[in-house]
């Protein structure tokens, strides 16, 4: 049995069209195919769901991408915060080169000369002073010698050891002689602490050295025993013990 064609209805006169017409035979309006009906409008909406799903996955707020305020403030703090310490850095570095820039030569002069009377000569402080602005000595002005005590760096303990080390065994001298000489305002003019830690501190044979001053006495000034005796152990004299005097007397030959 022959399948009937489809009849439909013309949307303008309601006459009946076939399946397949796209023109009424009866008035001659056009009666084309819904769009639902149409393959290709089916395509269009499946790819429209598509495109839907997936974005809407990976969608973001788009406020998750901006830093938060206080993020964004504390960037701001901390950028001010360095570019206000790196110029502090640079004004410091810059003030401290006009300092010294500022700084007189004679003043310079003062603490290189010093330098070497410390390092080399092992002076004490008012000793250097005196050398500085002495008339028969440096003379620097007082306000160049006195930068120069100010800003020198020395350490007055080992340049008191030094001194008593030298006196010790160039001049055979006694620890209560080095003492007195240390802190002699006509001497090395240390002061009594410094000259404490020198005594306390430096290596010497005191008996030795007082047998070399009685030697030393009696070769170049024919001076008798007991002579020898008093002048090592003189207040006015070399002032070595009596332990270290009778040493020396009982040693000469």
């Amino acid at each position: 049995m022959a399948k009937q064609p489809k009849i439909r209805v013309c949307k303008n006169c309601s006459n009946p069209l076939p399946e397949k017409a796209t023109v009424c035979p009866s008035c001659g309006a056009k009666n084309k195919k819904p769009i639902y009906k149409k393959w290709w409008f089916w395509l269009i909406i499946a790819l429209i769901v598509i495109g839907a799903a997936s974005s809407g996955g990976t969608e973001s707020d788009p406020s998750d991408n901006q830093p938060s305020s206080s993020v964004s403030s504390e960037i701001e703090n901390n950028a001010t915060s360095d570019g206000v310490s790196s110029g502090e850095t640079a004004n410091t570095s810059s003030s401290e080169g006009s300092e010294t820039d500022s700084i007189p030569k004679e003043y310079k002069s003062a603490l290189k000369k010093a330098e070497s009377y410390s390092d080399i000569m092992h002076m004490s402080k008012a000793a250097i002073y005196d050398q500085l602005v002495s008339e028969y000595g440096e003379q620097f002005s007082e306000e160049a010698a006195q930068y120069a005590i100010d800003n020198l760096t020395a350490d007055w303990n080992a340049n008191a050891l030094a001194k008593a080390e030298d006196y010790a065994k160039t001049m055979q001298m006694s620890k209560a002689g080095i003492y007195d000489q240390l802190i002699s305002e006509n001497g090395e003019k240390f002061t009594p602490e410094e000259a404490q830690y020198a005594v306390d501190n430096v290596e010497a044979d005191w008996k030795a050295n007082a047998l070399a001053k009685a030697e030393s006495y009696q070769e170049m000034m024919s001076m008798s025993p007991s002579a020898i005796y008093d002048q090592l152990v003189s207040e006015y004299g070399e002032k070595f013990t009596a332990e270290e005097a009778q040493y020396a007397i009982d040693n000469l030959s």
